[in-house]
Formats: structure tokens, sequence, C-alpha cells
């Protein structure tokens, strides 16, 4: 499939040239964030151009889990290329959807340029019925209109053959604790689960239990990824901004905000585990090895601190394609700076964040 050619599509960037020595298995750990997911859509289009990059294993979360899935199933069809147009076609069925949304931007904002549905009436009116209806109440049938594209766009019978492990993060609502599931278990179930809002969609049953977004409990969960794989490099693909400059004192900001730290929570608070374990753990033990030798590393993006929690909401094409292209520049500028130190050392300093423990 070609890439898409319109006026928001970056140039597609050289691949860094390194020797076979310098071969790497890596993992990846994946945020969820709705429409932002496209940022790591970005990001593993631009991952996979390096073909000296290999993948052991990869964790995700809601839209992250969603990329992994469509990305894995791809690679296993047909290759790097195969993935990325795989990429690119879920990502513009996503779009074709959302035509037929009621959540779209202002005519001010359309003009203005700026993408956010914090002025449409729509979404206010939305956003309102969420906080005094129950999804039960007004979506009665429970239809999710992600559901049939994750069937059409996700090969479930090659994730569960792959070697390259999967795990999805979901939130057992009768436990209030993460359940993470590997490739033999997912199905379009399993990923609308990690996905569920629980003010937007009806829990989703497994097996007879609820579930609901996986960030509540993981965003992503990485645990695993360090104990079940091989690689010692974990690349952590970051949507959610954890800091925020501006001091907003308005009551969408404030909800905004407390959305945001709620699901980076379990992320943070994982993080600081994995510095502990890796500063006590004994090199000498299998397991411990495994935990004193892991190298963690982060791409990100100031942009999307730009952008208001509603954009999460918002899949216009030229949307998506400006954050796609903001992940590709995003994974661009980690492999500059820090490619010849996958497989060798740590880029993100996890120490620091114990020393911000009180």
């Amino acid at each position: 499939m070609p890439r898409n050619a319109s006026s928001t599509s970056s140039a597609k960037s050289s691949p860094r040239t390194a020797p076979p020595s310098r071969e790497v298995m890596v993992d990846l750990a994946l945020q969820g964030g709705g429409s932002h997911g496209a940022f790591t859509w970005g990001v593993l289009d631009r991952l996979l151009d390096e073909r000296w990059l290999w993948l052991d294993g990869i964790s995700g979360t809601s839209a992250g889990a969603m990329n992994a899935a469509v990305m894995l199933s791809g690679l296993e069809r047909g290759g790097r290329a195969d993935a990325q147009a795989s990429l690119e076609a879920f990502w513009r069925a996503v779009a074709d959807a959302a035509r037929l949304s009621p959540l779209q931007r202002g005519p001010l904002d359309v003009l203005l340029g700026r993408w956010s549905l914090d002025a449409s009436p729509m979404y206010l009116m939305f956003d309102l019925a969420a906080r005094l209806w129950s999804p039960y109440a007004v979506n009665p049938l429970g239809g999710n209109p992600l559901a049939s594209l994750l069937e059409k766009h996700v090969d479930f019978g090659r994730l569960a053959a792959s070697p390259i492990k999967l795990f999805v993060t979901a939130t057992q609502v009768r436990t209030g604790r993460g359940h993470v599931f590997t490739n033999a278990e997912l199905s379009p179930a399993v990923l609308l689960a990690s996905a569920c809002l629980p003010t937007m969609f009806h829990a989703v049953e497994i097996d007879g239990e609820a579930y609901w977004d996986g960030g509540f409990a993981g965003n992503p969960t990485i645990t695993p990824l360090i104990r079940h794989c091989r690689s010692q490099d974990t690349i952590l693909v970051q949507i959610n901004p954890i800091e925020r400059q501006q001091d907003r004192k308005d009551a969408q900001s404030i909800l905004n905000r407390i959305n945001e730290i709620s699901f980076n929570a379990p992320l943070l608070k994982e993080l600081r585990m994995m510095a502990l374990l890796r500063q006590v753990a004994d090199p000498g033990h299998s397991e411990g090895r495994q935990w004193a030798h892991m190298r963690m590393h982060r791409i990100g993006t100031d942009a999307i601190e730009n952008l208001s929690a509603s954009s999460k909401m918002l899949a216009e094409w030229p949307f998506l394609c400006m954050l796609r292209d903001e992940g590709r520049r995003a994974a661009e500028a980690f492999l500059a700076a820090h490619g010849d130190d996958l497989g060798q050392r740590s880029t993100l300093d996890l120490d620091a964040l114990l020393d911000e423990e009180v």
C-alpha cells in the first residue's frame, strides 16, 4: 500500500546504517490514549524502517494494544512493509468511521486550525451526559464501532502463533486489578476491554468477568516484558504527559489533569518498583539477573502536552496524520540521539524516580 501523499505526510527518513553485529532485540511498551495513539503509529512506522532492530515482546494498553495487534498481524503476514501498511489501513479506517460521529470540531476551531473539541456543542453535551447517565442507559445495546474494525484489521490466529510475545492489559472490575492477556488469549473482546472507558462503554465480559480500560491498572504493564522476554532493552512509547507546565484553573483542565494523573500513576509506580528491584537484585540469580541488567528507554513528545484531552476523541484524518508525523519525528530524534545506546545502556534514568519518593 502506498504511503499517504497528503500535505500532512512527512518524507520517509533514511534508515540508520548499522553493521550486522549491531542487531538489537528490543521490547516495546505502548501507552493508551485514544486518538493520540496515532503518535505511536508514527513511532512504530519509523522503528520498522530499522532492520537492525528486532522485536521480542510488546506490552500495550488501549490504543497501544490495538497498535501492537495490528502491527504484529501485518508483521507475521508479510514482514515490515506489511506491518506499516496495516497500521496505515487501520488508522485510515478509524478516520473513515469517525466521519459519521457527532463529535466534530466547531467552525471556529476549524477556521483557527485548533485540534480540539472543547468548543464543540455535541462534545460538551456528550461530556455532561457521561457524568449524569450510565452508558447502559445511553447505549442500551452496548455497540462499539471499533469492534468491526478490529475483526477486519487484526488476524488473531497469526497473533496466537507469533513468536513475538504480546501482552494486553485490562482492568478487572470486580477486583480492580490488572489482568494481562497473552497471544493465545487475544480476541476482539480483549482489545475492546483494554480500551473500555466505563463512562462511554459497557464493561466487556470475558469468561464471566467484566473488564474496563487497562489504563487504570497498567498503562502499559511493563513487568511481563522483564520476566518473560529475552530482550534486556524496553522502549516506552509515552503519549500521556506526566508533567504539565500550564497552571490552568478552569473546570475542564482540572478534570483533564485528574485523568492524566490517574492513567500515569500505575506506570510511575511500576517504574519506581523496577528501579528499586534493579538496585537490590542479585545478578547471580536467574530472575535477579533480568532485573539487574534491564535497560529502559523512552520516546515521547512535548507536542502532545499542547493538545487538550478532548482531542483524544478527535479522529479526523489530517489530525491523525499530524500525530503520525510527530511520532516519526520523535522516533527519528530518539534513534539519532540514542540508537547506539540500545543494547548497551539505559537512556531513561529510573533512579531519578526514587529520588522523587517522599
